[in-house]
């Protein structure tokens, strides 16, 4: 069994690296590091790497698989 398969399709995988983006330097924008901005930077961070890998570890776990999904 693979551990990184594939279970996201192309415009998934770009929406989530859009709102990373967005989500990565908001301790940044917020000018603070309270836990709010730092939770949002990690989210973002988890968003980034399920887009340049493709896979979803919660979608995994219900057997969710969008790659079929045109």
């Amino acid at each position: 069994m693979k551990l990184f398969k594939t279970n996201q399709n192309k415009a998934e995988r770009v929406a989530r690296f859009i709102v990373s983006l967005f989500l990565i330097p908001a301790p940044l924008i917020i000018c603070s590091c309270s836990i709010y901005a730092i939770t949002l930077s990690a989210l973002g961070g988890i968003l980034l790497f399920n887009a340049l890998i493709g896979t979803c570890f919660i979608y995994r776990f219900f057997g969710v698989n969008t790659c079929e999904i045109k």
